[in-house]
């Protein structure tokens, strides 16, 4: 955690450097993609309480813990907080986390983690991929909360200008995953036809990557409170981005074999970091929702 609080602050999404920010998110992936990820909610949920008008707690690491799945959910009663809640990154190294609630309405709350009674289960993360972000499961079972603690208003996470604008970041950080990646390939002494051929395509794909950024970076801050913009940018930019990264694993396999995947510890990690984090994307799910959005605007 102390890498996280030497990072620079980063300018909030969709307030004129988006680019900067995205870009500046992808190069922390590309050389850590662990601290990328847990960096990435932080800067989140800053976004989010600027949003909400709400000062962060000066010094606090935050996290944004949003994941839901069908039957379990989180559930407030009396003023007190209640649920499982999975994929809760950064459990027991952050100080308070930004945490969706779906009972008896859906609402954001800013918990203080310190001062909560949790459970925190790692033992379901069964990869090495990003063991060091402590992601597992958090169970609260009594957690008092406060009107304070609410940020916004019911069903306002969702539904706020800033939601899909925000949804690019994630994006930012597979690809400077895959950055990373293309690094190892470049440093790679093997030097035959087939493998220059596949280095060149991926350092091509590198290419359209940080393109792709710093364009969605641009178009965001064009119109940054347009909601049904900002979700068609948001579906277009993942998908273009699970693309590239997709064809650079796919790439380094073929270029280097097995060697990479079996006897290098560090391009073993990334590769599997980068596998594991681009399944954030929807994939054909956001594709039907994007194809929904451009034939409505199309037919309109």
């Amino acid at each position: 955690m102390e890498q996280l609080r030497s990072l620079p602050p980063l300018p909030f999404i969709g307030r004129g450097q988006s680019s900067t920010y995205l870009l500046s998110l992808a190069e922390i992936a590309r050389k850590n993609l662990s601290l990328a990820r847990v960096a990435e909610a932080h800067f989140d949920a800053l976004s989010i309480l600027a949003e909400a008008g709400r000062a962060p707690v000066p010094g606090a690491l935050y996290g944004v813990w949003a994941s839901e799945i069908p039957g379990q959910s989180v559930s407030l009663s009396d003023g007190k907080l209640f649920g499982r809640k999975r994929f809760c990154t950064g459990a027991g190294l952050l100080n308070r986390a930004l945490v969706t609630v779906t009972e008896p309405e859906p609402i954001l709350l800013d918990i203080d983690l310190e001062s909560s009674p949790l459970k925190i289960d790692t033992s379901e993360w069964i990869t090495s991929a990003f063991a060091d972000t402590s992601t597992g499961t958090v169970t609260f079972d009594g957690t008092l909360v406060s009107e304070h603690d609410q940020i916004g208003s019911a069903n306002w996470y969702l539904t706020r200008p800033g939601f899909w604008a925000g949804a690019l970041s994630p994006a930012a950080c597979w690809a400077g995953g895959a950055l990373g990646l293309v690094d190892w390939a470049l440093k790679q002494k093997r030097d035959d036809p087939h493998t220059r051929s596949h280095l060149g395509a991926m350092t091509a794909a590198a290419w359209n990557l940080r393109s792709a950024l710093a364009q969605a970076g641009e178009q965001v801050d064009t119109h940054p409170k347009d909601v049904a913009a900002n979700h068609e940018l948001a579906l277009k930019l993942r998908h273009v981005i699970e693309q590239c990264c997709a064809d650079i694993l796919t790439r380094i396999g073929r270029a280097y074999g097995p060697h990479p995947l079996a006897l290098d510890a560090n391009a073993h990690r990334r590769y599997a970091e980068v596998e594991l984090y681009i399944r954030q994307s929807h994939a054909e799910r956001d594709l039907e929702s994007l194809g929904n959005l451009v034939y409505r605007s199309a037919n309109a």
